[in-house]
Formats: structure tokens, sequence, C-alpha cells
């Protein structure tokens, strides 16, 4: 993998840059949608390559790793092949599955046993387990197997499991350098900072990390409860102290302005089910701002859905029609809704990319937040 930073914004630190792959390259800032189970729920991977040019989804270990399990994956040839994906894919480790299963899960210096939300079988997920099963899915990015701490969470605990996320992380390493890919391409593996909402425990983390010299940097722990501010600040430690050359991925983040701000505070990757989840409930996003397409407002509004999106069934259908199918619980309401969010979120990065490049983001930036939290 290699990056190349392209440019950086005049008011801020924000970066435009070129993350090159195996199966293809990726342009900074980029939101990667989510497909936990190998698919972007509800929508097809031409849609995702042709209507909304997606550069890059995500899969997730821990389910991929419980269905369809490894066995098929690894005999379709890797997720790539099993899902019919042919640009790059990021895995992330199932540490954060894990951390939701608070009921059903045990932490130890060992690793994680947990047991299946399916059929409740009881497994273990080590560092080094978690590099064998992200080989065998085949990602071209994968994530260390970290503990996500939960938001409140005291500082002694936030401290004990930062350092264990470290001894994991050297575990995470040995056993990702001393293997080789399964499917003849390679993968790059990207450390986790956490640190929960403490600044020096995030400054801590991000040396640590920093000081490993992988290839990418990830920030984890963060849009797990805790307040905006609270976020950014920590992200503002953390890439201060992580490498300027080297791609900055904010884990599970976020909302539209979430996502600005960070930008702004020098993070290139994002990845969330917010665009997808909430169209499922009728929340649009839009660059005028939220719609609740449930409302009564729009039964006999028959403007189209985004008359300024380049998306077709954004142009063709309505918004008196979108809110027909959602309130009926059609699937291709949540099929249009998904869409239409997703083209939003990939049309924000890429318009932060060109002001970023044309040096005009910081204004735009900061004329976008005030109108994208909007109720309309």
């Amino acid at each position: 993998m290699k990056f190349t930073l392209q440019a950086q914004d005049k008011g801020s630190r924000a970066r435009a840059g070129l993350l090159e792959t195996a199966h293809g390259n990726i342009q900074t800032p980029i939101f990667m949608p989510v497909g936990t189970a190998g698919t972007v729920k509800g929508v097809h991977q031409h849609e995702l390559i042709n209507d909304l040019q997606a550069q890059i989804i995500l899969g997730n270990t821990y389910h991929l790793y419980l269905r369809p399990g490894l066995d098929v994956i690894s005999k379709a040839g890797g997720l790539h092949k099993f899902n019919g994906w042919d640009r790059p894919l990021l895995t992330d480790s199932g540490g954060y599955q894990v951390y939701s299963l608070t009921e059903v899960r045990k932490i130890r210096e060992e690793g994680v046993t947990f047991r299946s939300h399916i059929d409740g079988s009881k497994h273990l997920f080590t560092p080094e387990n978690v590099m064998d099963t992200q080989r065998i899915i085949g990602a071209d990015i994968i994530m260390a197997f970290d503990e996500c701490t939960p938001y409140p969470c005291n500082y002694n605990y936030a401290r004990r499991s930062l350092d264990m996320t470290h001894r994991w992380l050297k575990r995470c390493i040995e056993r990702f350098d001393s293997t080789e890919p399964h499917y003849g391409y390679e993968q790059t593996l990207f450390p986790i900072v956490q640190g929960s909402v403490y600044k020096d425990l995030r400054a801590k983390s991000a040396e640590v990390i920093a000081s490993f010299d992988r290839p990418g940097n990830a920030i984890g722990g963060l849009s797990v409860g805790e307040p905006a501010e609270e976020m950014y600040a920590m992200t503002d430690v953390v890439t201060n102290i992580l490498p300027k050359d080297k791609p900055r991925y904010l884990m599970g983040v976020g909302t539209p302005i979430n996502i600005l701000e960070n930008i702004a505070l020098g993070i290139d990757m994002f990845d969330c089910v917010m665009p997808t989840r909430n169209a499922r409930n009728g929340m649009l996003f839009t660059r005028h701002g939220i719609i609740n397409i449930k409302n009564e407002k729009w039964k006999d509004d028959f403007s189209a859905i985004d008359p300024d999106s380049d998306l077709l069934v954004d142009r063709v259908h309505t918004k008196a029609y979108l809110r027909h199918l959602i309130r009926s619980q059609e699937i291709l309401g949540a099929q249009i809704a998904s869409l239409h969010n997703l083209n939003f979120y990939l049309w924000l990065v890429k318009e932060a990319r060109e002001k970023i490049i044309d040096g005009t983001f910081y204004s735009w930036k900061d004329k976008m937040v005030k109108v994208l939290g909007q109720r309309l």
C-alpha cells in the first residue's frame, strides 16, 4: 500500500491524498460504506460501482467469521470473489462487536471469549487468530485486535485496557508479519489508537502506535456515546501525533457534520452505518439539512427526492412516493433511501476533497456545518 499527500488546506489540517492498494486507488478524504456481512445492506454491487462510484467498502470480521464462516470464504477465494466486489476492501477486527456483546463475553490477556449472537456457541478471539481470520477474508486493509472501551469509562479501566490493547497489537504485528496473504496480493495492517476520552491516554496511545511505523493508522473508541466535542478533542490530540505521511482512519464516524469537522482535524478515512441504518427508518441527509420522509408534510410533495443530486433515483422519484414506500415498509423504500444517503455521504467527501485542493475547504466547511444539522 502507498499513500501520497496531494494537497493541504490553508485554514485547517484537512488533507487530500491518494491511497494505492492491490485492488485499486482511493482518493481521500473518503467515506467507506459499511458491508457488515459482506454486503452493503439493500444495495447491489453494480449500484455501488456505477451509481455511487464507491471506491472502498467494509466487511466485518466478527460477522463473516460466524456466517458464512471461514471455510466458505476460503473456498470462494476470499471475500472479493465471494461477493463480486473487485475494488478495495477493509475489514475491522471484530473488537467493536465483541465490545457490544457485554453480557456474553469475557476479556482477558489471552483474548476474548464470547457467545455467538446467532446460536449461542462459544468462541475465542485472540490477536493471532484474528490476524489469521482477516488473512482468510482477504481484505486489502485489516485492523489490529483491540478493546473498545465504553463511554463513560473510568480512568483506571481505560488505562489498563489501553495497555492491553498495545500488548495485543505487538502480538498482531508478530503474527501478521510472520504469515503470508492467501490470495497473492498484499494486505496492510492498521494499528488502532484507543484511550477513551482522556487526553493523556490518547496521546500515549498515538505515540505507541506511531512507533510501530505501519503504513496507516486508525483511531477507535470514539462515536460510542461521548459528546461530539469530546470526539473532536481526542481526534485533535491524536492527529497532532500520528505521522502526517500516513493515512488516518477514524472508525465508526459519523454524522455529516462529524465527518467535516474531523476532516478539518486531519482525518482521511471514515465509515459508519448511519447512512443506511437511518435510511431504513426514513431519515434522509441532504445538502440543505435532514428530512424525516415519514412526516405528514411530505405526503403530497411531488418534487424530486433531491433535485440537486446526480443520482437517478433521487431525480425520478418524488418525496411523496418515497414516503409511501417507507410507511408501507416496502423494501424498495429502504433501497432508494439507502442509495440516496450513501450518495450524499460520498458527494460530501468528494466535495471536501475538491475544496481542499482549491484551498477553500475551511470556509466551505463552516458554511456547510451550519445547514447540515437543520431539520427540514
